[in-house]
């Protein structure tokens, strides 16, 4: 007696699945860059770094106060974002 195979088309599944799970996966690391965005730096010689959140763990040593600033102006001050948040 021949045996019943059950195909199951997972070339479907993966043709159309794959490219919508890569999308979720890849949108959730995402922040948001529009022109209103404010994040947050620190006024000391030695920063470098803008931050997303005032709690951000590269905040902790700063020296100064901590100032909200448009992303805009942070970037052309020469911050780039902090490792802790990227």
């Amino acid at each position: 007696m021949p045996k019943t195979r059950i195909l199951i088309r997972s070339d479907l599944n993966i043709k159309y699945i794959m490219p919508l799970l890569l999308v979720l996966f890849f949108s959730s690391f995402s922040m948001p860059l529009n022109e209103g965005t404010n994040v947050y730096i620190c006024k000391g010689k030695s920063s470098k770094k803008y931050h997303y959140k005032k709690a951000c763990r590269g905040l902790s040593n700063c020296s100064t106060k901590t100032y909200q600033v448009p992303l805009t102006e942070a970037r052309e001050m020469g911050r780039t974002l902090c490792g802790w948040e990227d």
